[in-house]
């Protein structure tokens, strides 16, 4: 049983991991739509659903962590784990950054530059990398 947990857990952050690239990528195509109302009203609308689909994602990725670290002990008592859940919650707290600044698009309020927008979207791929790094190699 615990595999079929660990591959769902997986599965869904993947899943996660996917809104978390995405949704600033249509921020940039929001800047660049500039004074388009059709096209920026249909990006809003797919960032909406992507927003609301990485959410859920993120729930059951939790609730499935929770289960291998309560009831299997996956990483009770390893330095490893703390990193890696701090950096979980800091791409968790970008991921809703670039929910309010889609909110805030949605409610005519200018966003930075698409240039701006490109950079802040490469930085979780940092992160991932930090955090697949700690669990594979558990170094602490």
């Amino acid at each position: 049983m615990y595999l079929w947990v660990k591959s769902f857990h997986i599965l869904f952050v993947v899943a996660w991991m996917a809104a978390v690239f995405y949704l600033p990528r249509i921020l940039v195509n929001i800047a660049e739509a500039g004074e388009q109302p059709a096209v920026r009203e249909r990006l809003v609308l797919m960032g909406r659903r992507l927003y609301r689909f990485g959410h859920n994602m993120f729930g059951l990725a939790v609730a499935l962590g929770l289960v291998m670290w309560l009831y299997y002990g996956m990483g009770r008592g390893a330095g490893w784990i703390h990193a890696k859940l701090g950096l979980v919650a800091l791409l968790l707290a970008y991921f809703i950054v670039t929910g309010r600044w889609l909110k805030n698009a949605a409610a005519g309020k200018p966003l930075a530059s698409a240039r701006a927008l490109r950079v802040f979207n490469e930085l979780p791929v940092l992160v991932l990398l930090a955090i697949v790094w700690l669990v594979l190699a558990k170094p602490f």
